[in-house]
């Protein structure tokens, strides 16, 4: 069971779109980093009030509670596929589409502190399952998207993803320095 993930996925470890977000990932142990995600997220959106973070920079695009509300399914995807590989489970996983799943998740009608929890629950819960993974199975390979992913490259997927997203909030919305890295 690893207490450090230093390694990070090679390119025919996962699709080639996943390797804008794997770019991202800071250098250091990688539960360390999902760790440090979870109190940075909230610093740097818990201060917004429930106006603010139900702004979107365009029309057509996400508000804030939304982004995070993506970050949700996100997590949720992607560990889900973490079990079911690490398990080495044969059977191929359908792929996620976003656009179809933000707006039945329906974010905007919450409170950002309810969606923020929400999500930092989501990352503990993947974290936990991280701990107690077997170090061998970060290898182990599945299917989803009709694309073949290794557990690490998915796990690696999740840290990056926090940091494009947060860059996106800060070059579209104005907020924090675009750094949340870990």
């Amino acid at each position: 069971m690893p207490s450090m993930i230093l390694d990070r996925p090679g390119s025919g470890d996962h699709p080639d779109y996943f390797a804008k977000y794997i770019a991202l990932i800071p250098p250091g142990n990688l539960l360390d980093i999902m760790n440090a995600q979870v109190s940075a997220l909230r610093a740097l959106l818990g201060g917004l009030d429930d106006s603010q973070a139900g702004h979107a920079y365009a029309p057509g695009k996400w508000t804030i509670r939304e982004v995070v509300g993506h970050l949700i399914d996100t997590e949720r995807v992607f560990s889900y596929r973490a079990t079911a590989f690490s398990r080495a489970d044969p059977q191929p996983l359908p792929s996620f589409d976003q656009a179809t799943w933000l707006p039945l998740g329906e974010y905007d009608s919450r409170q950002l502190d309810d969606v923020l929890d929400e999500w930092a629950d989501t990352r503990r819960s993947t974290l936990a399952l991280l701990r107690s993974m077997p170090t061998e199975a970060l290898a182990r390979r599945g299917v989803a998207s009709g694309k073949e992913i290794t557990v690490l490259s998915c796990v690696s997927i999740l840290v990056g993803h926090l940091v494009y997203h947060t860059r996106q909030l800060h070059e579209h919305y104005g907020i924090g320095d675009g750094q949340l890295g870990g």
